[in-house]
């Protein structure tokens, strides 16, 4: 069986990423691994914002700017030490989701990917493509799609 040494995990601040953030952390510290919680963000306007709110409603969980991306990072990072993590690191980028995943994935030589699954299922997800689905073709690592809806 294999052992994790770092684990990455991404979060934008919805419910469904801090429960994959929650399971990452546990994998880590079931492991004694680090563990790497990545947000990637986009700046963008106060109408974009509204824009992208009025449009998505519940579906917008897209984190843009680097303060609520620091904010949500502050989140779980603190539910990763509840849950037992020991060494935890957080980082923000600006960019897209999977690309920032798979950048941080080959920088900090990951061996696991933990995202959760929401998007999957959805209309949108089936015609844009969604994050799990992405990474899971993409990686060149283990990748865990945590079950969070």
């Amino acid at each position: 069986m294999a052992v994790y040494r770092t684990v990455v995990v991404g979060t934008d601040g919805s419910d469904s990423s801090f429960a994959a953030v929650d399971r990452a952390a546990g994998v880590a510290a079931d492991a004694s691994a680090k563990l790497v919680v990545v947000c990637a963000y986009h700046p963008a306007s106060k109408h974009d914002v509204e824009l992208a709110q009025d449009q998505l409603g519940g579906e917008a969980y897209q984190v843009v700017g680097s303060a609520p991306a620091e904010d949500t990072l502050q989140s779980a990072r603190d539910r990763a030490f509840r849950e037992g993590a020991a060494d935890v690191d957080t980082v923000a980028i600006e960019g897209e989701a999977v690309e920032v995943l798979h950048k941080v994935v080959r920088d900090r030589a990951a061996d696991l990917l933990v995202v959760g699954n929401r998007g999957l299922n959805t209309l949108a997800g089936r015609i844009l493509g969604s994050v799990p689905a992405e990474v899971s073709r993409k990686s060149g690592v283990d990748v865990l799609i945590v079950h969070t809806t």
